[in-house]
C-alpha cells in the first residue's frame, strides 16, 4: 500500500498531474480516471492486491545499506553523548523545496540509492513553526 501512496504522490506535484499516458513507467497500472485526472482513489481501487504470503521474498539489507547504516549510528551516538540536538537549524523554514540534495556522508554518496536528507546536514533538526511562518513571524 505504501508503495501505491508514493507512487501516486510522484504523479501529483503542486497540485497538477503528470501526463502518465507519455510516462511508460505507468505501464501496466490497472485503471482509466487516474490516467486522465488527479484521482488517487481510482489509482488504489483498480491496482491494489492483498499479498496473503509470507517474509521469505524479504531480502537482507546490501552492503552499502550497512556501511550508511553504520554512519547514521555514528552520528545517533554523537548526539546521545552531546546530550540532544546536535544542531538546529535557525534561519531556512523547513519545506520540500527548502534544502537540494543531502547525504548521510558526502565521501560515500555513490552507495546512497535516494538521496535528500530533512534539512543540509545529518541529524539536524528542521525549522517547522507550529502554525506556520506567518504565526511564528
Amino acid at each position: 500500500m505504501l508503495v501505491l501512496f508514493i507512487t501516486m504522490l510522484l504523479l501529483i506535484y503542486k497540485g497538477r498531474c503528470f501526463n502518465v499516458l507519455e510516462n511508460k513507467a505507468w505501464e501496466g497500472f490497472d485503471g482509466r480516471l487516474w490516467k486522465e485526472e488527479c484521482n488517487v482513489r481510482d489509482f488504489i481501487q483498480k491496482n491494489y492486491h492483498p499479498y496473503d504470503g509470507d517474509e521469505k521474498f524479504l531480502q537482507g539489507p546490501t552492503e552499502a545499506t550497512n556501511k550508511l547504516w553504520g554512519k547514521v549510528q555514528e552520528y545517533q551516538k554523537a548526539e546521545r553523548e552531546h546530550g540532544g540536538v546536535l544542531k538546529e537549524e535557525t534561519e531556512v523554514v523547513s519545506s520540500i523545496t527548502a534544502y537540494g540534495p543531502g547525504y548521510i556522508d558526502p565521501k560515500m554518496k555513490d552507495l546512497e540509492k535516494v538521496v535528500g536528507l530533512q534539512t543540509d546536514e545529518p541529524l539536524k533538526r528542521a525549522f517547522m513553526p507550529y502554525g506556520g511562518i506567518k504565526m511564528a513571524e
